[in-house]
């Protein structure tokens, strides 16, 4: 009975293997887009909300949560990641599936392929400005232990780009080895992080019903509410990634580095931010991320000399 069972159980597993090898790439190569989003994603609704009071935090962490939930994790890992065409995923892909090109004129599948090339625009839009700014909050963040380093965030965040789109040739499979451990690494830290501050302030996970969300919302006022909304949508970008590149792990894969890793570790560290918000009240000194708990290693960090 072993030997007859054997033959069964080793294929399943080397196809679990694959599958979390796979997830742990697409980490590098698809989430690291919104796995960066936590550093400029609650400091800008904040920021769009005005003086941050108890009510405006937790409406806006609400609103943040909530957007994560219903477009990222409902709409694309559960729903659009079915929509494959042979595997391949994108906004061409879903264009093909509808045969837009071979319908008729006047048709209302004809005019999808409009849609579909400003879809595609949009994609390139996202693509050139949303490294450039997950980058630059990154590197900003030297200037609040380093005041003297200001002058070298924009040169510093110039050679990380550039230094970046120069291996992208190597490929995926090459970036996505080095780079998905790092993400890994970065999802551990940033939820460490935020369970930090969920202790300071337990009572931000109260922001987990909706109705703070949309009372925020609908109290907030027409203009605040769209500044708000438009601020949650820097929380949400590069989520379209998961669909883009099935093609090149697998809706499995996606699906499980999302649920397992990504989506705990936003939640997680958007919570543990408003402790950050009290602790620095003015909007502009609003911290992009709770990187600055009092702990040894960051005292240690702080009493090192500067410039280095």
């Amino acid at each position: 009975m072993a030997e007859t069972l054997q033959p069964a159980v080793l294929p399943r597993q080397g196809a679990r293997k694959q599958t979390a090898v796979a997830a742990l790439t697409a980490l590098g190569i698809v989430y690291g887009d919104i796995g960066t989003s936590t550093l400029y994603g609650l400091k800008q609704g904040v920021e769009a909300g005005g003086t941050p009071t108890p009510d405006t935090v937790m409406g806006i962490v609400s609103v943040i949560l909530w957007s994560i939930l219903l477009i990222v994790a409902l709409k694309y890992a559960i729903l659009i990641l079915r929509a494959d065409n042979h595997g391949e995923g994108g906004i061409m892909a879903l264009l093909a599936l509808l045969d837009a090109r071979h319908a008729p004129p006047g048709s209302w599948r004809a005019s999808l392929l409009i849609v579909g090339l400003i879809g595609a625009a949009l994609l390139y839009g996202d693509g050139v400005i949303t490294p450039a700014i997950s980058v630059l909050s990154a590197v900003e963040g030297l200037k609040i232990d380093a005041p003297g380093l200001a002058p070298m965030v924009v040169p510093i965040t110039i050679a990380i780009l550039v230094a970046l789109f120069l291996v992208q040739r190597k490929g995926t499979e090459f970036i996505g080895n080095i780079f998905g451990p790092v993400m890994l690494v970065w999802f551990v830290a940033i939820s460490l992080l935020g369970l930090l501050g969920i202790m300071r302030a337990p009572g931000i996970l109260a922001a987990i019903s909706p109705h703070y969300a949309i009372a925020y919302v609908v109290h907030a006022g027409p203009g605040i509410a769209f500044a708000v909304l438009g601020a949650a949508f820097l929380a949400l970008t590069g989520a379209e990634a998961m669909y883009a590149d099935m093609g090149h792990f697998g809706r499995l894969p996606i699906q499980l580095g999302w649920f397992a890793v990504v989506l705990p570790a936003l939640m997680l560290n958007y919570f543990g931010q408003e402790d950050c918000c009290w602790r620095t009240p003015t909007p502009s000194r609003i911290r992009s991320t709770c990187l600055h708990h009092d702990g040894p290693i960051i005292r240690w960090w702080r009493s090192r000399p500067w410039p280095p």
